[in-house]
């Protein structure tokens, strides 16, 4: 079943500008697009989309996090 573009980014869990962002920047290749110029997302396209969130959006591992500062003792 083909979605538009506010319930694919639903699907994903990004906003529909991030999408149109990605399209624009051409960070990911472009999906199909009705008579009307609407993109129409097809299933394979989500899962496509949904492992790129998941790869951009992935936490970094411990390795390269930041130590949080420790608050003064004094400040207590």
């Amino acid at each position: 079943m083909a979605l538009f573009i506010g319930e694919a980014a639903r699907e994903i869990g990004v906003s529909p500008a991030t999408l149109k962002r990605w399209f624009r920047q051409a960070k990911v290749r472009d999906v199909a697009r009705d008579r009307n110029g609407y993109r129409v997302f097809e299933p394979e396209d989500i899962e496509r989309l949904r492992a790129y969130a998941n790869q951009r959006f992935e936490p970094p591992p411990l390795s390269r996090r930041r130590a949080r500062p420790r608050a003064h003792a004094a400040a207590r």
